[in-house]
């Protein structure tokens, strides 16, 4: 929720144009995103290790929600607690990057723009 106080702060400021702050905020949390699909992609052939983050149960269950909820679940990825979650499955389980990019694009910027709305009128 930091980067969403962060955008505020600055909404409230207003010294930056709205648009510029929506679209930073939005590549910002959109980069994250993909760190976390790249660490998925790299940290799957661990996957069995004694330090591996997730039990093969674990991973068993990410993969069974993933495969039943698809790429659409990349749409729930602005969700506090579990959307970075999401975003390190869908690498570990081998999203294609564009796709993946879209919907996470989709997902935060629309997350930043109804908190945007949100803020602007009481200005």
């Amino acid at each position: 929720m930091q980067s969403e106080a962060f955008l505020v702060g600055l909404l409230v400021a207003g010294q930056k144009p709205v648009a510029s702050l929506l679209v930073i905020a939005t590549l910002g949390n959109v980069l994250g995103a993909v760190v976390n699909w790249v660490l998925g992609r790299a940290l799957r052939r661990f996957e069995g290790w004694s330090w591996f983050p997730a039990s093969r149960q674990q991973m068993q269950r990410a993969q069974r929600w993933y495969l039943r909820y698809g790429r659409w679940s990349l749409l729930g990825s602005w969700l506090p607690i579990v959307g970075d979650p999401i975003t390190v499955v869908a690498g570990a389980l081998g999203e294609s990057f564009w796709p993946f990019v879209v919907l996470v694009t989709l997902a935060k910027g629309g997350r930043y723009i109804v908190l945007t709305a949100m803020t602007v009128p009481w200005l």
